[in-house]
Parts: C-alpha cells; structure tokens; sequence
C-alpha cells in the first residue's frame, strides 16, 4: 500500500514543474502534473491529493477560478492548496485566499523551503484528523473531522481556512481576537499572508452562515457570540 504524500503540481510551465517534481520525487512524494486549470480538476478528482501546488497565470481558466472548482470538489476538502505564482501584487493574493487557498508563496520558488512547508501543512493535517471533535453553538454544528458545518438541518460549504477559522471561535466563543492573534491561531506562524486576509475570510463566512454569530469589535478585533 502506498502510503507517500501525494502531491499535484499545476502550472503550464514545464522547467517549473520538471523542477518541483525533481525534488519532491527526492523527498519521497508521490506526483502528478497538470499543466492547466481543467486538466488539474480531472487528475485531482482521481489521484485525491493531500497538497495542491497551483499557479494563476495558466491557459483557460486560471487558478483562482481552478481553486474555487476544487474546493467545490467534496474529496478534496481536506487537500491544502499553495498558489506558486509570479504575482506578487496584494488583489492576486486576497482573491487566492478568497478562492479557498491555504498559502501563497510568490516565485522564484525555493525548493527545500517549498518541501518544508508542504511537511507543516501535512503534519498539522495528521494532528487535525487523529482529533475528531464536533462543537454546537447555538444552531451550528461544526466538526473537524469531516470539516462539515450544519445550521440546523442546512449543511453548508465552506473553504478550508473559512471552517478552520469558524471552528476557532467556536471553541473560544466571547474572546475578543485581533487580527494578528487569529491569522496566529489559524494560518501559523510559517505561513505569510496579509491581515486583510482575515477581514476576507469573515465576510465569506457572514455570506454563508449570517451577521449574527461573529461580530467586529471596533477597533479590536472579532468576537463569536452566544447571546
């Protein structure tokens, strides 16, 4: 049985993606390539990898647009996305995370710090599913084992960081928590993303679940609250 971290790398650049797949191959990877958006769908929906490396300039539809497909793919909720792209400017990098993505790292790559933030991200993974916890607050029920969300008999969808940042304050309901503290708890301290990022990941999930369960705290931050 193989048992190896499987990893699909997407980007129509071939020196990019012989490259990675050189050096992941070395660190004992399991890979597969896709060289746009749609032929990245197809593989993923098949190979289920547990890490998605995906650039956003491709032909045909982009990354962005392929990372929101992928997230709308159940058997791949709990596959991490990082976008490897050349786009260094901040809109690219909040319509990523916006998308669902879990990290965005700007080329040129660096291979070894590339392979060692893959093995954060899988190792947070494995501690996430040895836990099977499940929280209700008030008519939601959260559970991190399945990354499922339920609002009364309603189930509803959420990107990765959108659940891991809901199922946060659900576990501290009534804590005040600035920006810096949650992109701390959530996204980690190997992961650089911009504050803005959090007030973008809140709006998605006042999208999908309603005003009334987090609220902004002027000047603060953001509190879940029961009453």
């Amino acid at each position: 049985m193989n048992h190896k971290p499987k990893v699909l790398i997407v980007d129509d650049d071939v020196s990019i993606t012989e490259l990675l797949q050189y050096n992941l191959q070395i660190h004992h990877f399991d890979i597969e390539v896709a060289h746009s958006g749609m032929e990245a769908i197809e593989k993923a929906k098949v190979f289920l990898p547990n890490v998605i490396l995906l650039d956003i300039m491709m032909p045909g539809i982009d990354g962005v647009m392929t990372c929101k497909m992928l997230r709308e793919i159940a058997d791949l909720k709990k596959s991490f996305i990082i976008f490897l792209t050349a786009r260094s400017e901040e809109y690219s990098e909040v319509a990523a995370f916006e998308a669902g993505a879990d990290d965005y790292v700007v080329k040129p790559v660096k291979p070894r710090a590339l392979i060692s933030r893959i093995l954060s991200f899988l190792s947070r993974g494995t501690k996430e599913e040895v836990r099977s916890n499940s929280i209700a607050v008030l008519d939601l029920v959260i559970d991190k084992e399945s990354y499922s969300l339920h609002k009364g008999s309603q189930r509803i969808a959420l990107a990765r960081k959108e659940f891991e940042l809901l199922y946060f304050f659900c576990q501290n309901p009534n804590k005040i928590f600035n920006r810096e503290e949650l992109l701390r708890k959530v996204w980690g301290t190997d992961v650089y993303v911009v504050s803005r990022t959090v007030d973008v990941h809140i709006r998605k999930i006042r999208e999908k679940i309603g005003d009334d369960y987090i609220n902004t705290v002027k000047g603060i931050g953001y509190k879940l609250v029961l009453s």
